[in-house]
């Protein structure tokens, strides 16, 4: 029998991450040291009050049944971290879970646009902006995001024929890939924008716990008129290591989260309670794990910057997240082959620019996740293997 499949398939194409994996499968096979920097998965542990929380939660056999609805407990600790952390108050029919940032902002789509509308999304940007607009049928936009402008939105620039049928627009700051923080007047454009043109705000915050250099991170919610225009997703993957928990909020506009609540109680029971109790212990326990672990990303993200700038390679400090956006260097054109190379000749594993879209290309990405004296030790690798000077 022969079967026929949805034509959408043939837009999703191999990931660079399943690609890179096989590539450092490769170099194992060979008896090489790999540097695996591609993948954003934090190498540190959850703190133990948060283990604590799961394991006594699991060992609850009435945890077990369909969660459908969040725990109050956790729409409150939610809430009281919103206000200690951001000073944003949040009531709880503004709140709701998803199964982590990447399921919600794909699945939110289907709660906000029709097959032809436009949803605007940042160029270069994370992929899974783009995934739940087309999947819907929506017309994808993007708005450049350029060094000039210090990769920020240029608002003027998004022609008044596209903002004026924008349906959402996605924002996120500290941005991954391009590893910049927002100063206060980008959110204040944002939200004049979205006021002018009736377009809907989705903030992803997933990594406002990792800024540098005594920056603050902060909150979209924070500004005025933001809840009026928009949604914020939180994530607690990166900031307390639970990428593999799955759980996130969105936050903000109640009207767009009842919204959202309809689409996701006819494909989703909701998130396992034993994940919704380590949730609230990170939430309201010591936060001095999450300082502390920034303090150490800073570290990271000076030693390999400096590092590459000491040999050659002019690559600047990331400003937050835990990666390094880095212009490849002059000999190449093209991000792919440049990762590719540096693979061979060093076993440093980076992703290359060109898959995070078009304006990406030129640059590579590094995930800090190997500790100082790792990443002291692939940088002389790489001056050693002479792929600079090529």
């Amino acid at each position: 029998m022969k079967f026929h499949y949805a034509k959408r398939l043939e837009s999703f194409q191999a990931g660079i991450f399943a690609i890179l994996n096989e590539k450092k499968e490769e170099l194992i096979r060979q008896g090489r040291e790999v540097y695996n920097l591609s993948v954003g998965t934090p190498d540190f542990k959850p703190a133990p009050h948060v283990m604590e929380a799961f394991q006594k939660a699991c060992e609850d056999p009435e945890n077990y049944k369909y969660a459908l609805t969040d725990m109050p407990e956790l729409l409150d600790a939610v809430a009281g971290h919103y206000q200690k952390r951001y000073g944003v108050h949040i009531e709880r029919d503004e709140i709701m879970s998803v199964n982590g940032s990447q399921e919600g902002i794909a699945h939110i789509a289907l709660a906000l646009c029709d097959a032809g509308d436009i949803v605007l999304v940042p160029n270069p940007g994370y992929p899974i902006f783009t995934v739940g607009p087309f999947l819907c049928g929506a017309r994808v936009e993007t708005y450049d995001l350029k060094k000039e402008n210090n990769f920020l939105p240029d608002f003027d620039g998004i022609p008044e024929e596209v903002a004026r049928k924008t349906k959402f627009m996605i924002v996120s700051y500290p941005l991954n890939p391009v590893c910049v923080a927002a100063d206060d007047g980008m959110y204040e454009r944002l939200i004049r924008f979205a006021e002018k043109y009736e377009i809907i705000i989705l903030h992803d915050n997933a990594y406002s716990d990792i800024i540098y250099d005594g920056r603050k991170g902060g909150s979209f919610l924070a500004y005025e008129g933001a809840k009026d225009v928009g949604v914020e997703f939180y994530s607690l993957s990166k900031s307390y290591n639970l990428t593999g928990a799955r759980i996130s909020f969105v936050i903000g506009n109640k009207e767009i989260i009842r919204k959202f609540q309809t689409v996701r109680s006819q494909i989703d029971y909701g998130v396992f309670k034993p994940v919704q109790y380590g949730a609230i212990a990170a939430l309201t326990g010591p936060q001095d794990g999450v300082i502390s672990q920034c303090a150490e990303y800073e570290r990271r993200n000076k030693a390999l910057c400096g590092g590459l700038r000491r040999i050659g390679w002019n690559v600047p400090d990331s400003e937050g997240t835990m990666f390094v956006w880095a212009p490849i260097p002059e000999s190449y054109t093209s991000s792919e082959k440049f990762c590719m190379d540096l693979a061979e000749k060093t076993g440093v594993l980076c992703t290359p620019g060109s898959s995070f879209g078009s304006l990406g290309e030129g640059y590579v990405r590094f995930a800090l996740v190997r500790d100082v004296p790792a990443i002291e030790k692939l940088v002389r690798v790489i001056d050693e293997s002479g792929i600079l000077k090529a």
